[in-house]
């Protein structure tokens, strides 16, 4: 043993040596990824030592690959690095380090942290100081008590840093030296949003070292997390180069809920969960008698048990505003299993945030796939394609799941399974929603983005508690491991890498002609190989086949085609004044050529990978490679962030200036402002003003269709006493589409008279059925919570924002979201001319549009061209038309252009109470028995079923003139005349 002991000191010194004369960098070494054969510089002979210097770096990989030698704690301690210098998700080494740290509580150890850990540094055993370890990866730097000790004691995670320090000296940097009194002292300061922390140094050398490594790591690419990318974004753009960077969208609650369902019970090893409302008892599954096991706490308990680490961030509401009980979900959670962590934020009274709530709806697995969109795991969302008003008796949504905010919020907590409405009475509110799973490097940008915001809640929330972590994003970049083996590794043939515009003086950059030695580079990312297929998202043909007779479509005489080079999307930049300083990076990576193949693209892909077949997409789509963005709306309150991102405004409005045939929404709200506006702050509307008006400048066709919501998801009838609310978001919703000045409609209008329908148009959606077996008809609204927007069927925009400024101005509510460009392309037409479509956002759209319009098998193909006159007007333009029609003329239901006063409100709702004996439903929505009608002077009755046979689909127009007599603003007397930015 004694023997051993020496011969490992022997070999570290060895190695050591090694390391100090340059035989080998350890700056900027991949995390447990081979080292190169070192190779003698081109054109030199082969000489003895070239010849040690192979045989050394052979024999060092060798001994590098073995992880348990590499994170023993002799090995760390020697070379002066630690447990995360070697693990591979957290990105190459950087730099690392012991200093000295004041904002921390005492660290305790056997010795009780005797005096400065019995250091040499003079002035230094005072005032609370103590040595802790640094480590320095490119995207944080994490404080460890030392280099074997896996518990973080803090960590700043870099984020975009203000392009000024207000004085006019340029960009503020990350890291900084500062001045002591004491010139015995070395120290620096190191921020990260809003947080700041100051560490010394033995010397003054290692401080401009670490100053430099620092900054250094902040801002160089792909990521440089310090300055702001397209849009304004955190998050650069991925997928430009095949770094597995895929997407996949879920139209409705029962395909999101399922592929949530798969993913968590595939999870290996964290589960985050980021929500504005979660419910524990919701059933992912249904009927839920028969899938008892998908209920989410459920699904918790059974990975926790497996032991999976489970991070939940809950929205913190004020109680009085809203009854998501955030309370009620924390104790159910944390009750399940001790893995379970949960913190709810903000704290209402030590943050001042009243108005304004976290928005996101977030799951991401072992940062390896994601979900986002508009879907919280919570009741209400769950539904399918049709879009039913009842189940009596409950199979599909037991309990307060049967849910209609119109009529009723839940009062009580204390049975979930007891019902809220009566299902003989109440038509439950049908929810259309879209979600989308990412995968590879845009799923860990938006897990650093619930990191940022988790580590923000824990240190305003439970500083001191250690049950709850903070906790470490991982790298864009997963390094596979190099577990060393008896042949010798070979040197990459090629090692031309994307950022050879960039002179660094590190492995990454390093092209010196005299350099004998190449520096040392990382391997390509390959996220499949270190995850596998865990989380594969499928659905079987049986679950398929449950929901009824839903349209499917197929792109089968179609081949995939590479992103065309005169694609009019192709390179969105925005033009910032604060990016003019960023190198267009990104417009010198080539994407690499996808191979034609005489298979069409199904057979190409891999079946694992592949929800169902082409035939039945229905409300899941293919799983495509594309280019992903995140998108956020955050500032400080509500992510620490040092300054405010409205990167999803940004994106929203340089996407539609982009635009050339047509853009398609699907939004909860639509509430913008023109130029001008002073009291509604973004510009969704003007930009859409501007596209419109050079179409027609152009005399171009272009088509923007906005799908919203008939009305607000709020309670109260529209002439309660407490409904204020309601009416009040309906009066800037129409204050932004057709009522006074600032309206697009009243804008255009003046320039373009009728013909401005030919440029944009309004709807939403309606559905009807029986409350159950031979009950009554009833119809209600299905509500549009979806935050989408589909350009020229080639790019997507999805997440949590509406359009308004809660969502859009960064200042106020958190959102993500995410920009999807195809890569893969389909044959299509647009205009009446071939067109290369998007596979991802021309499925989804086709997905949306077969749903709305009703449309059967084989007609698919007739709404492939959105713009042309036979798909926009005789078919889209003209089933929202008669459905409207049919609805008003069986259900007189609300809202409608029949009635433009409150007075005329009251006398209609009146009437037709007292004919159907009816006084439940608060927007009416109940069928009579008979449909009286007069032919020959005599009165006819018809079964109401007869007529409703001819609606198709859910599109219905949206009522324009409803209430236009009106002034639905907030009365002094109300508390929302107080607060009414709440409200846009």
């Amino acid at each position: 043993m004694k023997m051993m002991n020496l011969m490992m000191r022997w070999f570290l010194f060895i190695m050591r040596k090694a390391l100090e004369t340059g035989a080998l960098l350890f700056r900027d070494v991949p995390s447990s990824a081979a080292l190169p054969i070192i190779r003698p510089a081109l054109g030199r002979q082969h000489s003895m030592s070239d010849q040690a210097k192979v045989a050394m770096q052979g024999y060092l990989n060798h001994f590098l690959g073995n992880l348990d030698i590499v994170n023993s704690p002799e090995v760390c301690r020697f070379l002066e690095v630690s447990k995360l210098s070697f693990s591979p998700e957290y990105g190459p080494k950087l730099k690392e380090d012991y200093v000295m740290v004041k904002h921390l509580t005492k660290i305790l150890d056997d010795d009780d942290q005797q005096g400065c850990c019995a250091c040499d540094w003079l002035g230094c055993c005072n005032d609370n100081w103590q040595k802790v370890w640094a480590v320095l990866k490119p995207g944080f730097l994490a404080l460890l008590k030392d280099p074997f000790d896996s518990r973080l004691l803090d960590i700043i995670v870099f984020d975009v840093l203000p392009s000024s320090d207000g004085n006019g000296e340029g960009r503020v940097s990350l890291a900084e030296e500062t001045k002591e009194r004491n010139p015995l002292r070395h120290s620096f300061t190191v921020s990260g949003g809003n947080q700041s922390i100051s560490l010394r140094c033995k010397s003054q050398n290692r401080v401009k070292d670490w100053v430099a490594a620092i900054n250094d790591a902040g801002l160089r690419p792909p990521e440089g997390w310090c300055h702001p990318h397209r849009f304004g974004s955190f998050a650069p753009p991925r997928g430009l180069t095949e770094d597995d960077s895929k997407a996949q969208w879920f139209v409705d609650g029962q395909a999101a809920f399922d592929a949530i369902a798969l993913a968590i019970e595939g999870a290996k090893s964290e589960i985050f969960i980021c929500g504005w409302w979660l419910c524990p008892e919701l059933y992912l599954r249904r009927p839920f008698h028969a899938h008892a096991s998908s209920r989410l706490d459920a699904l918790l308990e059974a990975k926790a048990r497996q032991g999976v680490q489970i991070y939940i961030l809950l929205y913190k509401e004020v109680a009085i505003a809203l009854k998501i009980n955030s309370v009620y979900s924390k104790k159910k959670l944390l009750g399940i299993h001790e893995n379970i962590r949960v913190l709810r934020y903000p704290d209402h009274f030590s943050s001042g945030v009243y108005l304004w709530s976290h928005h996101e709806k977030l799951v991401i697995i072992d940062h390896h796939i994601c979900f986002i969109g508009g879907l919280d795991l919570c009741f209400g969302r769950y539904d399918s394609p049709e879009h039913k008003v009842g189940d009596q008796p409950p199979t599909i949504w037991p309990g307060k799941d049967y849910y209609n905010p119109r009529e009723s919020e839940p009062n009580s907590w204390d049975d979930t399974m007891k019902d809220e409405l009566d299902r003989k009475k109440y038509p439950r509110m049908p929810w259309h929603d879209v979600h989308c799973a990412l995968w590879g490097p845009p799923c860990r940008d938006i897990a650093r983005h619930f990191v940022q915001r988790w580590n923000y809640a824990k240190r305003s929330k439970a500083p001191n508690e250690q049950a709850i972590p903070l906790l470490i994003p991982q790298h864009h970049m997963v390094i596979p491991h190099y577990m060393g083996g008896s042949e010798v590794m070979k040197a990459p043939i090629d090692i031309e890498n994307n950022f050879e515009g960039f002179k660094r003086q590190d492995s990454f950059s390093s092209r010196s002609e005299d350099q004998d030695i190449p520096l040392l580079m990382p391997q390509e990312a390959d996220v499949q190989d270190t995850s596998k297929s865990d989380c594969k998202v499928m659905i079987g043909k049986h679950d398929q086949q449950s929901r009824g007779s839903r349209t499917h479509f197929t792109f089968r005489k179609s081949k995939v085609e590479p992103l065309a080079s005169n694609m009019p999307l192709k390179d969105f930049v925005n033009d910032l004044d604060n990016l003019k300083h960023q190198h267009d990076w990104s417009s010198e990576i080539l994407l690499p050529g996808l191979r034609a193949s005489e298979k069409e693209w199904w057979e190409t892909q891999d079946r694992g990978d592949q929800v169902v077949s082409p035939d039945e997409i229905g409300q899941v789509g293919p799983r495509v490679s594309c280019r992903c963005q995140a998108i956020r709306s955050v500032s400080q309150w509500s992510a620490g962030t040092s300054q405010v991102e409205d990167s999803i405004h940004n994106a929203y409005c340089s996407l539609i200036e982009r635009a050339e045939h047509f853009i398609y929404f699907e939004n909860q709200f639509f509430i913008s402002g023109l130029s001008g506006d002073d009291t509604i702050r973004n510009r969704v509307l003007e930009a859409l003003y501007k596209r419109i008006l050079k179409a027609h400048n152009e005399k171009k066709c272009f088509r923007v269709i906005i799908v919203i919501p008939l009305l607000p998801g709020f309670q109260g009838g529209l002439d309660d006493g407490g409904a204020a609310a309601v009416r009040t978001i309906m009066h800037w919703q129409y204050r932004t589409i057709c009522r006074g000045n600032n309206s697009i409609l009243h804008n255009l209008g003046h320039l373009l008279g009728p013909k401005m329908h030919d440029y944009i148009s309004f709807y939403g959606l309606r559905s009807y059925g029986r409350l159950f077996e031979n009950g009554p008809l009833a119809t209600s609204q299905v509500y549009v919570h979806s935050k989408i927007m589909i350009i020229d069927d080639r790019v997507a925009l999805i997440g949590s924002a509406n359009i308004n400024d809660r969502s859009l101005l960064g200042s106020r509510d958190s959102e993500i979201g995410v920009v999807i460009e195809d890569r893969e392309l389909v044959d299509s037409s647009m205009g009446g001319k071939p067109w290369k479509a998007g596979k991802f956002s021309s499925s989804l759209r086709l997905s949306l549009w077969s749903e709305h319009l009703g449309l059967r098998p084989g007609e698919i193909s007739t709404i492939n061209d959105p713009v042309i006159d036979s798909t926009y007007k005789d078919i889209w333009m003209a089933t929202a038309k008669t459905n409207t029609m049919i609805y008003q003329d069986v259900f007189s239901c609300l809202p409608n252009d029949l009635i433009h006063s409150r007075v005329a409100l009251r006398q209609s709702t009146v009437y037709w109470k007292e004919k159907l004996g009816q006084t439940t439903t608060t927007d009416l929505g109940i069928a009579p028995m008979q449909l009286e009608s007069y032919q020959d002077g005599f009165v006819k009755g018809t079964n109401p079923m007869e007529r409703l046979e001819s609606i198709k689909g859910h599109l219905v127009s949206f009522p324009l003139d409803f209430m236009s007599k009106e002034d639905l603003r907030p009365a002094f007397s109300e508390s929302e005349y107080y607060a009414s930015q709440v409200f846009h």
